[in-house]
């Protein structure tokens, strides 16, 4: 996905076919599920899930002119991926969404860091994402980045 787009929709309309139902399908399950506070954005040339500047002024330590990163969204040439930063920071989330990930999906967990990839996108386990995105609210993603910026 080209870098230069503006808006979600726009992102959208640049989706390869065989990857836009399941795509919308995820972005659906993240805008119904996602506690009150975080905002959809375009970060870093996708849509993202953020802590606005009106709730976090400090923005983003890596740039404070961005807000407050927690969960992007992509849609890749050979994946669909979530970038959930909630699980990279929290050990005992991650363990949580290791140990449901077989009871939801067939396939072995595909995973970096904070990306969690879905090769085949009639394979996304939805129900198990809605219980990941309502996992950690705007107060508990601040506390817990500013934890590991302390360090």
């Amino acid at each position: 996905m080209e870098a230069k787009v503006k808006t979600v929709a726009n992102y959208i309309d640049n989706i390869s076919e065989n990857r836009k139902d399941a795509f919308l399908q995820l972005r659906s399950v993240i805008l119904e599920n996602i506690p009150i506070g975080f905002t959809e954005i375009i970060n870093y040339g996708m849509p993202s899930y953020v802590v606005p500047h009106s709730l976090y002024k400090l923005g983003y330590h890596c740039d404070p002119k961005l807000p407050l990163p927690f969960i992007s969204i992509a849609a890749q040439k050979n994946f669909i991926a979530i970038y959930h930063m909630g699980i990279y920071a929290n050990t005992s989330l991650m363990t949580w969404f290791t140990e449901e990930y077989p009871k939801h999906c067939k396939r072995k967990i595909d995973m970096g860091k904070s990306c969690i990839r879905f090769k085949k996108p009639d394979e996304i386990p939805f129900e198990l994402i809605k219980q990941l995105i309502k996992k950690m609210s705007v107060d508990e993603w601040i506390s817990l980045y500013e934890q590991a910026i302390k360090r």
